[in-house]
């Protein structure tokens, strides 16, 4: 089991604002020499993406990742794509959060993390704002979200535990005043490209997707297969439900939607040691690592190493167990092969272009179908078959 700080704060994107950092920190060492050089990439599929952007120390991977992945699809559909500002999108969900948090009596997790269907469903009610119309308040520099999170969530406890039991019918003014005073208050109107938008209007004419058309899908035994379950997760703040596919199907629904052109937004366990942000690979390692020498471990990333198989028992129990935590957003833009033929996912990270693949990274088959905890792709992308199972 994790230690009790990882299974608190490596949640996707964060509980706290420095724990984004302590979750990049944490992945220094796992690293090795000529890394680069070991390895050989050959791109089989790359579906088109903008370029890699930087959450800085904020715990708003989700929707870096997510608001990427609707710029691929913005590509895909023929559209000219917009940087679309990724604070808007975490503005709102803390927004939702919090009626939530007091509409739940603070029976719920507060802080940065989100989900992939948090972007689809701010997008929906919400709309779009381009990255120039809406920059935050540079949220993300050293201490701007612990700064926001401590003083919002005094304005909440103090709603949910009103001096003599009264209820503050103003707490809701008072905090989204806040947010706005930390991240920015959110224009009415804004010109783009010399014509007028209000934030819906502009999800509508100019990003154009329908948030109806994508699904957000993962794998747990302890649920029927090809229905809907709440995906159990601290940072499901919303209790959104999720498609319920066998573990197999995951990567069979990511490959088919590579093949049509489709990216996916994906949501994952990376406090791995298999994974190394600096060498750009993920993969399973065989063996585990305390039983590895200390040569095994300097070379865990000096080429193609044989993984460990994964069943369905071992993917559910780390979940159950916190060796697989849902603390990182990312988006799968490709497929790879290296020079053995073995198959990566080619996967764009929010970290800045700053590891050996300039914010690129691969990642092995049997690691996505380890530690996915969930996916969300258009419901196009998914097989016929399996979209006959799902009844979508």
């Amino acid at each position: 089991m994790r230690s009790l700080w990882l299974t608190a704060s490596l949640l996707l994107g964060s509980t706290v604002g420095f724990a984004q950092d302590n979750l990049v920190n944490s992945l220094k060492n796992n690293q090795s020499e000529n890394s680069a050089t070991s390895f050989k990439f050959t791109p089989v599929i790359n579906t088109e993406a903008t370029s890699v952007k930087n959450q800085k120390s904020s715990g708003t991977c989700w929707s870096y990742s997510t608001n990427s992945f609707l710029e691929s699809e913005m590509i895909r559909m023929g559209k000219k794509p917009v940087d679309i500002a990724d604070l808007f999108t975490a503005r709102n969900v803390y927004v939702e959060k919090g009626i939530n948090y007091v509409r739940m009596h603070g029976a719920l997790t507060l802080g940065d993390g989100g989900a992939c269907h948090d972007v689809i469903n701010m997008l929906a009610k919400y709309g779009a704002l381009p990255q120039e119309a809406y920059s935050g308040n540079d949220y993300g520099s050293p201490g701007s979200s612990d700064r926001m999170n401590t003083l919002t969530k005094a304005i909440l406890e103090k709603a949910v535990n009103g001096a003599d039991g009264k209820f503050d019918p103003k707490w809701k003014a008072k905090y989204i005043a806040t947010i706005d005073s930390c991240m920015g208050a959110v224009p009415e109107k804004f010109t783009y490209e010399g014509k007028e938008y209000t934030p819906k209007s502009f999800a509508k004419e100019v990003v154009g997707i329908n948030p109806e058309d994508y699904v957000e899908l993962s794998s747990f035994n302890t649920s029927p297969y090809y229905k809907k379950a709440v995906l159990m997760v601290p940072d499901n703040w919303s209790y959104d439900q999720v498609y319920n596919v066998q573990m197999d199907d995951i990567t069979k629904i990511i490959d088919n939607a590579l093949k049509g052109g489709y990216s996916v937004a994906w949501a994952t366990d990376v406090s791995e040691k298999g994974f190394s942000w600096k060498n750009g690979v993920a993969y399973v390692p065989e063996k585990d690592f305390d039983s590895m020498t200390d040569e095994e471990k300097k070379a865990m990333f000096n080429g193609p190493k044989a993984e460990k198989e994964i069943t369905v028992d071992l993917r559910q129990a780390a979940f159950d167990d916190y060796q697989t935590t849902d603390d990182h957003g990312m988006q799968i833009t490709g497929l790879a092969k290296d020079q053995n033929g073995k198959e990566y996912y080619i996967v764009k990270n929010s970290w800045g272009a700053t590891n050996d693949y300039n914010g690129y990274l691969y990642v092995t088959k049997n690691f996505v179908k380890y530690k996915t905890t969930a996916f969300l792709l258009h419901k196009k992308g998914i097989p016929s078959d399996i979209r006959k199972k799902l009844d979508i």
